[in-house]
């Protein structure tokens, strides 16, 4: 039979409305693939359907999860739908296949004998350690409006992983994390329930300047971090192992002035 491709856009409504499209089309599953963005070179004797985001068939997919194979799994699926590898689409429904289909229900997770379940699982973990550095590495500064602002470049798609956190320690306050590579925001308004925005103009960048205060605990945070360090204990191989050179970028203690 005739293979066929599922093209849909790289978030995770696009990969569940493909996941909800290829169930819709009825014709098993062994011929259909799911394709996160275009390919360079199409392959001879495949069909290619486009799979437009859409919030029901999102919604839809998101409850039979739940029902069927259960918080864990799914939030697994979530994760691994928020990483930055481009086999994730297929991987992701593939492993929807192994639990509802096959048959593995809320176990899907244990089934490491399907090879799209371990990358499944791969895939989730990275995005959970990377979720997790964030947690620990992410560096809030004041603003001139009080606002607290973060900026990150991670890998994965985290920010929406990583507010809950933020969201339960700093409720009175107001915040925003800022994915500088997918020009992603998740803003917190003081006492209310976060949200993300994205399509931000770029030069949003331009327009923030940190309040006098912040300014001056960013010299003294520097300088504290610069003098309690032991000169003949430095270690940058096994920094840089604990504390990798993607997150320091983002770091005020390691800013180059």
């Amino acid at each position: 039979m005739e293979e066929k491709y599922i093209i849909c856009e790289d978030s995770l409504e696009g990969i569940f409305t493909a996941i909800y499209d290829a169930y819709a089309l009825r014709e098993g599953h062994e011929h259909i693939h799911v394709q996160v963005g275009e390919e360079d070179n199409y392959r001879l004797f495949a069909t290619y359907l486009y799979s437009k985001a859409d919030l029901t068939k999102t919604d839809k997919v998101i409850r039979t999860l739940k029902n069927r194979l259960g918080e864990e799994v799914y939030l697994a699926l979530c994760r691994a739908a928020a990483s930055c590898y481009p086999d994730k689409g297929e991987a992701v429904y593939r492993t929807v296949v192994d639990g509802i289909t096959g048959g593995s229900g809320r176990r899907t997770m244990d089934n490491l004998r399907n090879p799209y379940v371990t990358r499944t699982f791969e895939l989730s973990r990275r995005t959970a350690n990377e979720a997790h550095h964030e947690i620990e590495f992410l560096r809030f500064q004041e603003l001139e409006q009080g606002i607290l602002y973060a900026k990150i470049g991670p890998e994965n798609d985290v920010v929406s992983f990583i507010m809950p956190h933020f969201a339960d320690r700093l409720s009175p306050e107001h915040f925003m994390i800022h994915d500088e590579r997918r020009g992603l925001f998740g803003v917190h308004p003081a006492g209310e329930a976060w949200y993300l925005v994205s399509g931000v103009d770029e030069s949003i960048q331009e327009k923030l300047k940190y309040s006098g205060d912040e300014l001056r605990y960013q010299e003294l945070f520097t300088l504290f971090h610069n003098t309690i360090a032991i000169k003949e204990r430095k270690n940058i191989r096994l920094q840089q192992q604990m504390l990798p050179l993607r997150f320091q970028d983002y770091m005020v203690e390691f800013a180059k002035k």
